[in-house]
């Protein structure tokens, strides 16, 4: 459990609403003691509505909730990180964040999470699902193809079709992960620690 100082704020904390997947930032609220408490407890986050006075879970009338995937405080503890899986839009307009539509970078993580539905889902009719039921040796020669194809694309002067190859070669990449069972974070962090060694 987090060691919130909520004496700061009057009471009150900030808290920063991520999506787990992207990292977008999704909207701020604020948090008194109960809310955190209500939070920690139900998995889904509620808020302390400075205009009602009153506790608020976020989707408690459109059914939007936001799942609680971690919640992290900063290093003076008063104020909250919190990742999130939205099981709709997160702002009353309609967007999936407070702050504009949905970039694509940290796209590849909710592609990533398709494509695990797919054949978790045993999806009927999916290409995704179809390919993967092939097995491994047609999985990786697919991403050899597409490994190949890009790099004739990369010796022309059509960068559309370069980097349809590149979106190509990254989802067949993905669905190989997903055959051996390897996140796409777990490629990262062997990056990450390449990188320390510099």
């Amino acid at each position: 459990m987090t060691d919130i100082d909520f004496k700061k704020g009057n009471g009150l904390v900030p808290v920063v609403i991520q999506d787990n997947d992207t990292l977008q930032v999704l909207m701020v609220g604020y948090m008194n003691e109960e809310a955190y408490n209500k939070t920690v407890s139900e998995g889904r986050v509620t808020f302390f509505s400075r205009s009602k006075n009153r506790l608020w879970t976020k989707g408690e009338t459109s059914g939007s909730y936001l799942i609680v995937n971690n919640i992290t405080s900063d290093c003076d503890n008063d104020a909250l990180l919190i990742k999130v899986d939205p099981a709709g839009p997160v702002c009353h307009t309609g967007t999936r964040s407070c702050f504009g539509e949905a970039a694509a970078k940290g796209f590849v993580y909710t592609l990533g999470k398709i494509i695990s539905q797919r054949i978790d889902g045993n999806s009927e009719g999916s290409y995704t699902n179809k390919l993967y039921k092939k097995g491994i040796n047609k999985v990786a020669q697919k991403v050899g193809e597409e490994a190949v194809e890009l790099v004739i694309e990369a010796k022309d002067d059509n960068i559309d079709l370069f980097k349809n190859e590149a979106a190509d070669l990254l989802y067949h990449f993905l669905i190989l992960l997903k055959t051996k069972n390897v996140a796409f974070e777990e490629v990262e962090e062997v990056l990450k620690e390449r990188h320390k060694g510099k």
